[in-house]
């Protein structure tokens, strides 16, 4: 699961840097050749896209040390973590839903991916079969009990 996002990652980072080094170093020559950098829109845009760039590129690659710290073997195996699937019973919708706990890259709300740092992940992290979550929404709180659980290592064996 982590190295389709890795792959993703590597493959964003290779096309900015791409864009950084080849691309906008061109813009920015042929927007300077125009004349008066003071009234040149070409030029500022092609800089405000260079900060950017160089801005994104930081985020991916702290996100990349980041996955890159994800040891399998400290993942709980009696409690919600990355790479659980969670049945739980939402007491103020009166219905069962199942979340898969994941990454905030490959988060999808429609597909029952919820990322572990959502408000719905957040609350549901360390819990066991028989506990409630507590998720703080802006339409009150909701209460998840927790009925079924499988972890990463479940899924694994």
């Amino acid at each position: 699961m982590t190295d389709q996002v890795k792959k993703k990652l590597e493959e964003e980072i290779r096309q900015l840097e791409h864009e950084l080094t080849h691309e906008l170093p061109l813009e920015i020559k042929k927007a300077a050749s125009l004349g008066d950098l003071s009234e040149n829109a070409e030029y500022h845009m092609a800089k405000q896209r260079q900060v950017f760039v160089n801005a994104r590129l930081g985020q991916l690659k702290q996100r990349m040390s980041e996955l890159a710290l994800v040891n399998l073997a400290n993942i709980p195996r009696d409690r919600a973590a990355f790479g659980s699937t969670v049945l739980v019973y939402d007491v103020s919708k009166d219905e069962k839903i199942q979340y898969k706990l994941v990454t905030s890259e490959e988060a999808d709300v429609s597909k029952g991916l919820i990322s572990t740092t959502s408000p719905i992940g957040r609350s549901l992290v360390g819990k066991q079969v028989g506990d409630t979550a507590v998720v703080v929404t802006p339409n009150g709180n909701r209460e998840l009990e927790v009925l079924k659980l499988a972890t990463i290592h479940d899924a694994a064996e």
